[in-house]
C-alpha cells in the first residue's frame, strides 16, 4: 500500500471502525501507522523539573492491514468518470 504522512485514511476494522484521519507517523519495520486522534490510549507521566506530570491521552499505532487508503479512491473515481 502507497501511504505516506499527510494522507488520509478510513479505519476498517477495530474499535475505531468507520473512523476517518490523517497519518502522523509510519513505522515501516513493524507496518503500524499512527492516526490523528484514532487509537487513543492513556498514559501515565511521572512529574519532573519540565513536566507537570499526570495522565495523558495520546494515539497508539494500528496495523496496515487495519486502514484503507481514501485519497487513492478518489483518484480512482475521478479517473473513471473522464472515461
Amino acid at each position: 500500500m502507497n501511504l505516506k504522512k499527510g494522507t488520509q485514511v478510513k479505519i476498517i476494522s477495530g474499535k475505531d471502525k468507520g473512523k476517518t484521519g490523517e497519518i502522523l507517523e509510519i513505522n515501516k519495520k513493524l507496518n503500524k501507522i499512527k492516526i490523528k486522534s484514532i487509537g487513543m490510549i492513556k498514559k501515565h507521566l511521572k512529574p519532573t523539573k519540565e513536566n507537570k506530570g499526570g495522565i495523558i491521552s495520546k494515539e497508539s499505532f494500528i496495523h496496515l492491514s487495519n486502514v484503507k487508503n481514501l485519497d487513492q479512491n478518489k483518484k480512482e473515481k475521478k479517473i473513471a468518470g473522464k472515461k
